[in-house]
């Protein structure tokens, strides 16, 4: 696995589109790792102090994604080194597009990512550049459909992502409008803690878990968690968190998740971050989801956890352990060699999903069907990993191998 992961590391991504903003310090990277199969997909991200090499590594975690989720396409990734708060994200955002949109519309699709919104900025904006929706690079180089059909099926996409939610297994509270886009990929880390305990043996009900980042998908996972019995016993965010060691109930997440100011945790018993950061390691808990920024979790942070009891981490963020390498870094490898460690292309793929299933020809549009086939494609990565080696650890190594060896 190690000699294929480094191939496929060193190897060099074929496109890497560099854009300095005009009007601002703000500067952005397209990186297409390949053209596998005509086209490359991955989201926009933007942070203040991103480089090229975090877009890299992001592009290379997207292609080994889609060998989970589908279409056979290669990764892409898109950031924008700027601060997010800053008043002028707007106007940063509608050069960026304008500037990458010949990419949009021939090979490259794309979507919301950390600090982008998929709804509000990213459709509208492209979709003011000329470009007929953010991923019609993906149908024009990897479908290639007739007109009417590419109409048809981006009709359906379009409609998909944004579609509200009506059914209350799938969403906190129908009246607010929840949509597709804003649970797709917490629901899929919590299926594939719940597929992990029905492959593997043991039982998620009663289960004490842990969720790191409460934005978009730490939320939804914690709420989807919470619905199928398990007990969230502690929630870390950066403005600081709440620990309840007998776990919150089911109406307290879905309260805390409909409480949230924008993508924070917002709580009048918010334990300050130092505090509570000293704290949660410890406690005994056996499911662990990140689902913050990405490369935050450290060897000690892990240590703590195995020593407390630790059984399953269901990665949402990309890449979560502070290594400095792409993928697999020595605290990454020591995680899966002591715990079972669903891998984030796997358990974090709804939205890539969401994507591959709306492209097809004439998909149904109900909640439960969208819901399920992410569901469906997260159980069988899991199945085909326990196929090949029934042990609770090195669930990621084999993992890896499998996609790696599609890719290579």
């Amino acid at each position: 696995m190690k000699e294929l992961l480094k191939k496929y590391e060193q190897k060099k991504p074929e496109i890497v589109f560099n854009w300095k903003d005009s009007e601002t310090e703000a500067e952005g990277w397209t990186v297409i790792n390949s053209l596998r199969g005509g086209a490359a997909g991955g989201g926009t991200r933007m942070r203040k102090g991103l480089d090229v090499n975090e877009v890299v590594s992001l592009a290379k975690t997207m292609e080994v994604k889609f060998t989970v989720s589908g279409p056979s396409i290669g990764g892409a990734k898109s950031g924008i080194n700027f601060d997010p708060d800053d008043p002028r994200k707007k106007d940063v955002l509608k050069r960026w597009y304008k500037a990458v949109s010949p990419l949009l519309k021939s090979y490259y699709g794309t979507g919301g990512d950390l600090n982008v919104d998929e709804i509000h900025e990213v459709i509208p904006i492209t979709e003011e550049c000329g470009v007929w929706h953010p991923q019609e690079g993906v149908f024009n180089g990897h479908f290639k459909p007739s007109e009417a059909d590419k109409i048809n099926r981006i009709g359906q996409l379009r409609q998909g992502v944004i579609k509200v939610l009506e059914n209350t297994t799938f969403s906190p509270d129908v009246l607010q409008k929840y949509t597709v886009a804003d649970m797709i990929t917490g629901y899929g880390v919590a299926e594939a803690v719940r597929h992990y305990y029905d492959i593997y043996g043991g039982n998620l009900k009663g289960k004490r878990a842990i969720v790191q980042g409460f934005g978009n998908v730490g939320s939804a996972a914690a709420y989807h968690l919470s619905e199928m019995g398990a007990k969230i016993v502690g929630i870390i965010d950066h403005v600081g968190g709440l620990i309840n060691e007998e776990g919150f109930s089911f109406e307290e997440i879905k309260q805390l998740y409909l409480d949230k100011k924008g993508n924070k945790l917002y709580s009048e018993k918010l334990i300050p971050f130092e505090e509570l950061n000293e704290k949660i390691w410890s406690l005994p808990t056996e499911v662990f989801m990140p689902c913050a920024a990405s490369r935050l979790i450290t060897k000690d942070q892990i240590t703590k956890m195995i020593d407390a009891g630790l059984e399953v981490i269901s990665c949402g963020a990309n890449v979560p352990f502070a290594d400095t390498e792409i993928f697999f870094g020595p605290i990454m490898e020591y995680t899966d060699n002591k715990v079972s460690l669903i891998p984030d292309f796997i358990s974090n793929c709804g939205m890539a999903r969401v994507f591959a299933y709306f492209m097809e020809r004439k998909v149904q549009m109900t909640d439960e069907a969208i819901f399920m086939d992410t569901s469906e494609t997260i159980k069988k990565a899991i199945q085909q990993i326990y196929n090949i080696q029934t042990s609770k650890i090195n669930i990621s190594k084999t993992a890896f191998e499998i996609a790696l060896n599609q890719l290579l």
